[in-house]
């Protein structure tokens, strides 16, 4: 396996565009368009928020009732949330828009939306943008950005990556755009991102593998503790790679798998490391824990704790922050035999050893802080169970970013 230049339009036969339909903003790209030149088995995970907007609600019930799809339609600039009655039609009237532009049903395109919640969507210029897009659809690497860059909003830049691999003796290939700086929380999911591939699987299995590799990478990252009424996280593959269809675990179904992982561990990551105002990307990696699930509680309770967010905005080695969080996350551990290390590519400094603080060089320490990505190493001589969540660092310019959202 091995990563590629390019992103959603990696896969054989899918191809996309991007392009300004001025749904909210003017003299910007916000609509993006998928398509793929045969229909692919589809999977989804979606928002676990009660409050779920109409386009959730439309595609969770293709991947989970048919199972299929060959385009996909996304707007950025206003979320289609807390619309009622009139946010669905959007959704029933842009899926119309494009199944007869392609003559494919309109149960097999899906939808995505993002921006601010409880603002009715501009039908018209929906259409035109559908319309648009369709004339623009490309399978170059540029047309593929131009659609990861139509769906930002706070983002500061567009998130792709594509990877190459082989299965059953064929080249095979996966892709992704995605979005999402802010209102970024686990469980489930945590942004708007749409997988693409050439790989021939079944929806079941296709399925399978997305809910299963969710847990460990999408599932364990928080930018702010807030989850959206938005977040999706889809995948269509159609096949095109020409291997033997993946219908039951196996060797071709690992492989797949690694691959699937792979990807989202990498846009997991780049998403924590892009949260609204951040200055550094914020590990936790908990090691030896007693269980696998606790692992993971205490590693996202410390990425989420926004006392250590901001030491980490500040360069200051205040592992009490740390060890709180561990504290108050719900697990039972015995505090005496943490081991606490804070590590970067400057180095590493042991802060706190089996109940007792260690001494250690403030100014070293705040160098290995100041690095653009930090990790709190966390030994809890428990059991032999590790997990590592993503974040970022809290700092001024959040506050600033969600103060004047809306207007």
């Amino acid at each position: 396996m091995k990563t590629i230049k390019g992103g959603i339009t990696a896969a054989k036969g899918f191809k996309a565009a991007g392009y300004g339909a001025e749904i909210k903003y003017k003299n910007r790209k916000d609509m993006a368009m998928i398509y793929s030149e045969r229909l692919c088995s589809t999977a989804g995970v979606f928002t676990s928020n009660v409050v779920k907007a109409a386009p959730v609600v439309w595609d969770k019930n293709i991947t989970r009732n048919k199972g299929v799809a060959q385009a996909v339609v996304v707007n950025s600039g206003i979320a289609n949330a807390c619309t009622g009655t009139q946010g669905a039609e959007v959704c029933q009237k842009t899926a119309d828009a494009v199944g007869k532009i392609f003559n494919i049903p309109s149960d097999t395109v899906l939808i995505g939306s993002t921006g601010v919640i409880g603002m009715q969507m501009p039908m018209d210029r929906v259409e035109k943008g559908v319309e648009a897009l369709s004339g623009m659809l490309s399978d170059t690497v540029e047309a593929g950005t131009q659609a990861a860059e139509a769906i930002m909003t706070t983002d500061t830049y567009s998130k792709e990556i594509a990877l190459e691999f082989e299965i059953d003796g064929k080249v095979c290939h996966m892709g992704a755009m995605a979005k999402g700086s802010g209102m970024i929380h686990p469980n489930m999911c945590t942004m708007l991102c749409f997988v693409t591939s050439d790989v021939a699987i079944s929806h079941e299995m296709l399925q399978k593998a997305l809910s299963e590799v969710v847990v460990d990478t999408y599932n364990m990252i928080s930018v702010d503790g807030d989850m959206s009424t938005n977040d999706s996280l889809m995948i269509l593959a159609n096949g095109m790679a020409g291997n033997t269809a993946i219908t039951s675990e196996g060797e071709d179904y690992n492989k797949f798998y690694e691959a699937l992982n792979t990807l989202c561990t990498e846009m997991a990551k780049k998403h924590a490391a892009d949260g609204e105002g951040a200055t550094a990307l914020f590990e936790c990696h908990v090691v030896n824990a007693d269980t696998k699930e606790n692992a993971r509680v205490l590693a996202k309770s410390v990425i989420c704790s926004s006392l250590t967010k901001a030491a980490i905005y500040g360069h200051d080695a205040n592992f009490g922050r740390i060890l709180c969080a561990l504290g108050y996350s719900g697990v039972e551990f015995d505090p005496d035999k943490v081991i606490l290390n804070l590590v970067s590519e400057a180095g590493s400094v042991n802060v706190y050893k089996e109940g007792t603080p260690m001494e250690f060089d403030e100014e070293e320490a705040t160098k290995i802080l100041s690095q653009k990505c930090v990790t709190a190493y966390v030994d809890m001589q428990a059991g032999d169970q590790e997990a590592t969540a993503w974040g970022c660092d809290l700092t001024y310019d959040y506050v600033k970013i969600n103060a004047d959202y809306r207007s």
